[in-house]
């Protein structure tokens, strides 16, 4: 553990150099949870605190959750269970219904309490499995660049969502737990093949040359080249894109990379979100073959002076003929 805990000491420093802030702990009972409890109750003792979600998936959940409170009455940590009846999105994988849920039940409870940070304990092996689930689907470089250290838990929320374990490797927070003595939560649906995300686990651990920290380096390097994207793409805004009206932007796209291109042309169709799929890339085929083209509630014009991008006028209700 002195290893682990100096580096995660050094992190944590890191992301959160305020020393007195408070810090709420996602703990689900799980080994990579207890061991983040551990660790950052060893870093920042006295100022660390813990929230168990539970989801009400498994008879067991409740009885998981009451081992954690008990964990942290030992450990003289301050403990809560969230627990509110819910029903999956069904337009939601099980997973990503549930990892929402958890997300909005932590950020209601954090703002309550003031506590600005929220930890949870993805490791180097989650990363691993982030950039081969990405890699599978097609992703570009912004969702290659796999998870964050830190981020708003939600969009204008108070909260940061920290994560301090990216580059820590899940057999040494196994390690810390058991040198602890403690027992932790196997949860099933780790091991469910039903889920992407096990089957990647499965091919890392079945393919010795698919190394969890070489694959975790890589999307470290990517998330370098995002950041120097999204530095260039902030500076060629500055002069490319231009108001014409409160509602309408013009975009110069003379001599810019594809890249920046696509990513300009997503600032000019703002507050509306990325496009999905390949919709941005047809819409810049269209304006450089000098077209007018319509993406969502947009149109957008090539012009002698460059690109406009200005929302579509209101649809005129159809006049029955009777």
């Amino acid at each position: 553990m002195p290893n682990t805990l100096d580096h995660f000491t050094q992190t944590l420093n890191t992301l959160v150099p305020n020393p007195a802030a408070p810090l709420t702990i996602a703990v689900s009972g799980g080994p990579d949870s207890l061991a983040l409890l551990l660790l950052a109750q060893t870093a920042r003792p006295g100022h660390v605190q813990a929230a168990t979600v539970d989801h009400a998936l498994r008879p067991e959940s409740a009885q998981e959750a009451a081992n954690v409170a008990n964990i942290c009455a030992a450990l003289k940590i301050s403990h809560i269970t969230l627990i509110e009846p819910w029903h999956p999105n069904p337009h939601q994988g099980l997973q990503a219904a549930a990892r929402a849920h958890r997300y909005r039940l932590l950020d209601a409870h954090c703002r309550a309490i003031a506590s600005p940070y929220l930890f949870t304990a993805h490791h180097q092996d989650d990363q691993a499995e982030t950039l081969l689930l990405r890699l599978a689907r097609g992703a570009g470089l912004t969702g290659l660049t796999g998870v964050r250290a830190t981020r708003p838990l939600f969009p204008g929320s108070p909260v940061t969502l920290v994560r301090p374990l990216l580059d820590t490797p899940k057999a040494d927070l196994f390690a810390i737990v058991a040198a602890a003595g403690l027992d932790p939560v196997a949860d099933p649906s780790n091991h469910d093949p039903r889920h992407d995300r096990t089957r990647a686990r499965a091919l890392l651990s079945a393919t010795p040359w698919l190394n969890p920290a070489r694959l975790a380096a890589t999307a470290a390097h990517l998330t370098a080249a995002e950041t120097a994207l999204v530095w260039a793409a902030d500076r060629e805004a500055a002069t490319r894109i231009r108001l014409l009206a409160p509602d309408e932007r013009l975009l110069d796209p003379t001599d810019l990379p594809h890249e920046l291109r696509r990513r300009l042309v997503i600032r000019c169709l703002e507050p509306a979100p990325p496009p999905r799929g390949d919709a941005l890339d047809r819409l810049i085929a269209s304006l450089d073959a000098g077209e007018t083209a319509m993406l969502g509630t947009t149109i957008a014009r090539a012009t002698p002076d460059g690109w406009t991008f200005r929302p579509a006028p209101p649809r005129r209700p159809v006049r029955n003929p009777h």
